[in-house]
Order: structure tokens, then sequence, then C-alpha cells
């Protein structure tokens, strides 16, 4: 197959053309990103599984690209190194685990053909699914078999690769819409599962370019409301772009979206629009020349109601020097001692973890999950063969356990799914105990620790029960969702109510980046009033998104 032939009657698909499929996949991935990001189950503002997935891709993507293999196969197996080096969160993992299974079954092929691709599509589905303790259909699993069988009835009337493709991508297609009829929180959620759409678009990449359909025309997003203002990621700001402005405004007619747009590319970059009973927030990052252009565009569509101007580059500086003055200095490790890697989100857990004995922090969390990689290589030049991963997150699990399976050193993860439990794992740390011993007693301290989370909706959906409204405050309890209030004292001590703190000595509150540590130090004082025999300690996490995380023990 000529790379520049759009004639699809060729019988296989060779080196150089397999490489411009995966690159399709991964730009029209990246073009939908927030698509699927969006298809988060719960309403909180850190849906990451089509970053996840465009950033495993990206590693896979890059593991080939300057190649000079021209055979299948062999590009196959870079492809699946790549990606499994690359991969974060579950829905990485799990994606590096179908190219594992398909460059496996085609390793010895000089190009694709139907029966190959057939067969690599079946082992993709049998490796993933292996490598899932506990498979759940209505997952990118069931997209994945659903996928595989597809292509193995295709085998039976066309040995077209091509062909075969355009199968698969519609069968991809049907299960995503199928996904909430096997399972319940997707359907109560009211979305498809995420997962199976980002590999759902990888495969429509492929026929897109196939088809000569363009990729990276970004579609237009409307976000929930209160998804969009001040983030972290802001800080992050284009040379030149020397200003934020958040204008909130209800326009005086339908607002034509495209248009909007259009406008504001005029006149700066980072540009989101959000909605919510018909009042629209503009944000954009723009020149100092142009900071109140925005303003003035928007005033033309209707009533301005709300603005807010940010200078991006003394936040920077101020950042900067707020991180110079928390450095964290981290103990060392001697031979044959014990050196715990732990995943922190924010500058005060990290400071928290050092203090107890951490020899090498990964900064990650929601929406940061660090891949493979970057937890391997956090401990791999320590002195010791003897090591803990506490990965402080469910969705950084899968890439822990693929880091210690890949080193050559004695790895344990304690499976840790919330920072109160990484702390309190922590506490287990007895220098000269032997790993094993060690393991034994972080892990019966998880059991030991009750975790809370305190953030804002981003979307209002009905799920577990509980009918949330965007903006509103809503509380996750060992990761279900409670309930949903009017304010965070009452997100608070919904939580301790139904974790019983009575029944412990200690409440710790661990308050984030996005709340005052006034404002906090009152909601402390407040629950010091309606629990007096409870011991409560106010501590600086740093964490993004999440007003508090809450510990009980």
């Amino acid at each position: 197959m000529q790379n520049e032939s759009s004639d699809h009657t060729h019988q296989y698909i060779d080196g150089a053309y397999f490489k411009q499929l995966i690159s399709a996949a991964l730009t029209w991935l990246r073009t939908n990103q927030e698509t699927v990001n969006a298809l988060n189950v719960f309403p909180v503002p850190d849906g990451d599984t089509g970053t996840n997935m465009v950033l495993t891709m990206q590693a896979a993507h890059d593991e080939i690209n300057t190649a000079s293999e021209t055979k299948v196969g062999a590009l196959a197996q870079k492809l699946a190194h790549g990606a499994l080096m690359g991969a974060r969160g579950n829905s990485g993992v799990i994606l590096s685990q179908i190219w594992r299974g398909f460059a496996k079954a085609i390793d010895k092929a000089d190009v694709l053909d139907a029966p190959h691709l057939v067969k690599g599509l079946v082992q993709a589905k049998e490796t993933a699914y292996k490598g899932v303790v506990r498979p759940v259909e209505g997952t990118i699993l069931t997209v994945c078999k659903d996928m595989a069988k597809a292509a193995q009835n295709a085998l039976d009337e066309t040995n077209n690769p091509f062909y075969i493709l355009e199968i698969v991508k519609d069968a991809a297609h049907e299960s995503v819409e199928k996904t909430p009829e096997l399972l319940d929180v997707l359907k109560e959620a009211g979305v498809v599962d995420a997962g199976g759409k980002g590999l759902f678009y990888l495969y429509e990449g492929m026929i897109r370019f196939m088809n000569k359909e363009p990729l990276d025309i970004e579609p237009v997003h409307v976000q929930s409301l209160s998804a969009i203002g001040r983030e972290e990621a802001r800080l992050a700001s284009e040379p030149g772009q020397d200003y934020e402005v958040v204008v909130d405004f209800r326009p005086d007619q339908d607002l034509e979206l495209s248009a909007f747009y259009d406008k504001l590319e005029e006149i700066g970059t980072s540009i989101q629009v959000g909605e919510g009973d018909g009042l629209y927030r503009m944000h954009i990052h723009v020149p100092t020349e142009k900071r109140y252009d925005p303003i003035e565009y928007t005033m033309s569509l209707g009533t301005v109601s709300k603005v807010q101007i940010e200078n991006l580059m003394e936040q920077v500086e101020g950042r900067t020097a707020k991180e110079d003055e928390e450095s964290i200095k981290l103990p060392s490790v001697e031979p044959g001692e014990i050196a715990v890697v732990t995943v922190s989100p924010g500058i005060g857990f990290s400071r928290i973890f050092a203090s107890l004995g951490a020899s090498a922090i990964i900064k990650g969390g929601q929406t940061m999950n660090p891949s493979t990689q970057e937890i391997l290589s956090a401990f791999e030049n320590l002195p010791t063969n003897s090591v803990i991963i506490l990965p402080n997150n469910k969705n950084i699990l899968m890439a822990a356990k693929s880091a210690a399976e890949m080193t050559v050193k004695d790895a344990v993860v304690v499976p840790t799914r919330t920072l109160p439990e990484g702390l309190s794992a922590m506490l287990r740390l007895m220098p000269g105990h032997e790993l094993d011993e060690v393991v034994e007693e972080m892990k019966s301290a998880i059991d030991d620790v009750r975790t809370g989370e305190i953030t804002t909706a981003v979307r209002s959906v009905e799920i577990n029960g509980q009918h949330v409204s965007e903006g509103e405050i809503i509380t996750l309890y060992n990761d279900e969702l409670i309930t949903s209030t009017e304010s965070l004292e009452e997100g608070c001590l919904r939580f301790l109510e139904e974790a019983d703190a009575e029944s412990f000595e200690l409440i710790t509150l661990y308050y984030g980046e996005n709340i005052s540590k006034q404002r906090a130090i009152e909601i402390a004082d407040l629950i010091r009033e309606n629990y007096p025999d409870q011991i409560i300690e106010l501590q600086y996490g740093g964490q993004p998104h999440y007003q508090f995380i809450l510990s009980v023990e």
C-alpha cells in the first residue's frame, strides 16, 4: 500500500501506512479529548480518561514515529512498548494491554493483511481481559470484545483490511452506545463509557484519514458553567498572554457558538465557554493591550453580569516564590532499607509524606495520573532493592502495578486508593523490619481510615439515588457520592455523620488550593463544636479541585 494512495482495494497495509493510521488515530482522539473527559460518571471537575488515553497514545506514537522499521509486526511491538511505558490511569493501562495483545498476534508480520488484522484484534481483546482482575462489562473491555467479534465475522465476507477497519469502527460505535444498558452507574448518570468512547475515536480517526476527512478541527465545546474559572492550568500561560479574563453574560438572542469562537480567537487564546440556565461564562487569555476587548465584545452580545481579570504573570511569579519557600527535603535511603514511593497532588501533602519518611514523591492525582515510566523512574535509581509504592488513587493503581512488574527490584504496591489511606500506611513504616512485614502492616492500616472528599458539581445529574445540581457542593465517602448540599459546612458534616466520626478519635481536614486558610479555619472550628470529644486537625494539602479531603481514624 503506497502512502499517498487513496485506493483501498489493496489486500494489505504496509509499515509506512500503519504509522500514518496510528498518527491519525492519536490526532482524532486528541481533538475529542475533552468530549471523553466530560463522560465522567461523577459530576466532579476532574474527568481525565480522555487525557490519560491521549498521553498513553502519544507515548506509543512517539515510539514508532521516527523508527526505521518497515515491518508492521516490529512497529506494533514498538507501539505496544511505548504505550506500556506511557500508560496513565486505568484507561491508559488497559489501552496499553490492547496494543500489547495486538502486537503479540502480528509479531512476525511484514504487512497487515485481513487475517493478521483480525488475529490482532482478537488477541487484543483477550490480553485486555486478562489484565483486569475483575472485568466489568459495559466498559472499554466490552467495546474491545465487540470489535473483535465484528472483525471475525467480517473475515467471512472480505479479505480487505480497510473494509474490516470500517466494520470495526461501526461496531465500536454501537457497542459504546449500549454500555449504559450493561452498567447501571452509566445509565443513571446519563453517559456512555469514557474508555470505550476513546477507543472508538481511535478507530474513527483511522477511517477519517482513509477517507481524507479532517482530523484536527476542534469541535466547539460548551462546558458546564462551574467548570470555567480559576484552575491550575491557566498558570502555564503562553508568551504574550498576560491576562486571564472571565466574563459572565446573558446573550440577547441565541448564541452562535462557531462565530463566537471565531471572534474570540482574534483576541486571545485558551478559550473556554461554559453555559448554565442560559447564562454563559467566557474564559480567555489575552495580551495586556487587549485585556478589555473580550469584555466589550460580550457586552455587544448581551448583558454582562460579572467580570474577572487576573494578571497571569504575577500569579506565576507568586507561585514560584511559594514553592521555593516550601521546598521539600526527602530523607535519604540506604542500601537494604525500604524506600517508599508515594503519589501526591499538592505541596502540602508532599511535605507531610516527606516528614513521614517517603523516599520519593511523584506529583500526581486526579487529572494528572503519572505514567508507568514516571513511577518506575522515581525509584529505579534509589540505592536499595526494597520498594513500596503508594498510588493513593484508584486510577493510578494499575500503572503502579505495571511499574512494579517491570523492575528487577523487589517492588510491592500497597493498594492505597485515597490520600488519607496513603498517610495512614506511611505511619506503619518501620525501619529495620522486613519488607513483607511492613507491607502487611501498611495494608492493615488502610482499613483504619475513612476518607471524605468535598468538591463542586460541574453538571446536573442523578446518581446513587442523589439528585445533584450543577454548582452544588457534593460529598464523596470512600469514592461513593453520598450527598449534594448548598454549603461546604453541610458537606463536611454530612460526611462525618455518615462515617460515624463520633466512634473515632481523630478527624483531619486537608484544605486545597481553591479555598482560603481563613475559610478552612472557620469550618474546622464548626466541626470542633459538633465533635467536642474528638481531636480535630487542620492541615494544608494544596490539592486541586477538592476544597477538602477529610480523614476519620
